[in-house]
């Protein structure tokens, strides 16, 4: 097995056009979309800084310089709120741009997540990195991402984050073969397939937004061409790594997750987050849980084939 340096450095991809959301992402990144009163990006730069990556690079595209603005400073912004004595939000408004080092670099057009983390190459040189994709959030009481790292640190080459779901839910994820291994909830990865119908998946455990590549999915990156749906894939430079020596930073492992995850990709279930979220907070859930149980009673069999 290669030496097994340590992962210090987060990759975040945000330069995906976000059009499920039209128009609201028109002009304003989904990333940016709040979850109550923090966007979704924030929460995820908040998990790797939480795992002990606090230099974390987003790679965004056109249209997306409010992502940067919301992570730097708002000197006007705060000396009003100063000056108005509101610690509060004075505290809110500082906290993002305390974080972490951010560092940008632009994805010239969407030819995939495997592309996306290509661009990060020259920033993470031959270190360990993670991928943190925007549209899923894990839960802050769930320490996936840490796990992960030391999953990395014990077996080195790479590892992905794994579901299991529902048979008809595999088409839409890349999906594992998955072989066991000493510890219930690490696996090695034989195999990986990008969004297979479900009668061809090999498993039903689905790979979600979070990563821990070894630097050699680089040189693999670079000669992969495109695949499912014109575009780069990641999984299928992870499926070359599954073959790969551990000695040239190969293996896939994957981690059983079994905690709270958040989608924020489409508008149900970004619907849903927000309202999980809501009834979490302490300072809105005693008159929002009273006001959404009522809301419930009022329209329970509205829109039923049966309702009057």
């Amino acid at each position: 097995m290669a030496d097994i340096a340590p992962v210090l450095k987060a990759v975040v991809p945000a330069a995906g056009l976000g059009t499920r959301f039209l128009p609201a992402t028109k002009a304003t990144p989904k990333e940016m979309l709040p979850i109550v009163d923090k966007p979704a990006i924030q929460y995820v730069v908040e998990e790797a800084v939480d795992a002990g990556l606090s230099d974390v690079l987003m790679i965004t595209g056109r249209s997306k310089r409010s992502i940067e603005d919301h992570f730097d400073r708002a000197y006007e912004l705060e000396e009003a709120l100063r000056a108005k004595g509101d610690d509060g939000r004075l505290e809110a408004v500082r906290e993002s741009s305390d974080l972490a080092i951010m560092h940008y670099v632009r994805q010239g057009e969407p030819r995939g997540l495997g592309h996306a983390v290509h661009c990060a190459r020259q920033h993470v040189g031959r270190e360990p990195f993670a991928v943190l994709l925007g549209d899923d959030m894990i839960d802050a009481r769930d320490k996936l991402l840490r796990r992960m790292i030391e999953v990395r640190n014990q077996y080195g080459g790479s590892v992905v984050a794994l579901m299991e779901v529902e048979p008809d839910q595999v088409s839409a994820y890349g999906c594992a073969a998955i072989e066991a291994t000493d510890e219930d909830d690490v696996v090695r990865i034989s195999d990986l397939v990008e969004k297979p119908a479900a009668e061809e998946a090999p498993s039903n455990w689905i790979i979600i937004g979070r990563y821990v590549c070894d630097p050699a999915v680089f040189d693999v990156l670079e000669k992969t061409p495109p695949g499912r749906g014109g575009e780069i894939q990641l999984t299928d430079a992870l499926r070359t790594l599954a073959d790969t020596p551990a000695d040239q930073g190969g293996g896939v492992f994957g981690v059983k997750f079994r905690g709270r995850r958040y989608d924020t990709g489409n508008k149900l279930e970004y619907l849903r987050t927000v309202v999980q979220f809501a009834a979490e907070r302490p300072d809105l859930a005693p008159e929002f849980i009273p006001w959404l149980r009522e809301f419930v009673r009022q329209h329970d069999g509205v829109g039923d084939a049966g309702g009057a």
